[in-house]
């Protein structure tokens, strides 16, 4: 498990916690659609990634325990964005792969079916 130390409120996370966190593909596509659309319930990302609620659950996690994001509770649902505390090198980093994942086909997917999707919090139709 990793573990963030919080010093004067920034997170103090080192780069090989960071990319180790990063280097998984469904937390990558993860973080590149809340990087993009600023903060997403698990529903969305589910719909968005088309994956299950455990699964996306189980990768958000250690996003959460690393600092890289931050979840806050909004009546029934739980939302994530990525973590405004973390290291300054960290931001352009994500930035950066924002910038790339924008140019693939994958990234492109995940975000028609994110706003394409049937439920919305909003509409309180995500179970």
């Amino acid at each position: 498990m990793l573990i963030h130390i919080l010093i004067n409120q920034v997170i103090m996370l080192t780069p090989a916690q960071f990319f180790k966190c990063l280097s998984d593909d469904t937390r990558l596509r993860c973080i590149t659609l809340l990087q993009k659309e600023g903060k997403l319930c698990v529903c969305e990302l589910t719909a968005a990634l088309d994956l299950s609620q455990p699964k996306i659950s189980r990768h958000l996690a250690p996003l959460r325990q690393c600092g890289l994001l931050q979840d806050s509770r909004e009546g029934q649902w739980v939302y994530y964005r990525i973590n405004p505390k973390l290291p300054d090198w960290a931001f352009p980093i994500l930035e950066s792969a924002l910038l790339a994942a924008d140019k693939s086909g994958q990234f492109n997917k995940d975000l028609e079916r994110l706003h394409n999707r049937q439920c919305s919090p909003e509409a309180a139709a995500c179970g």
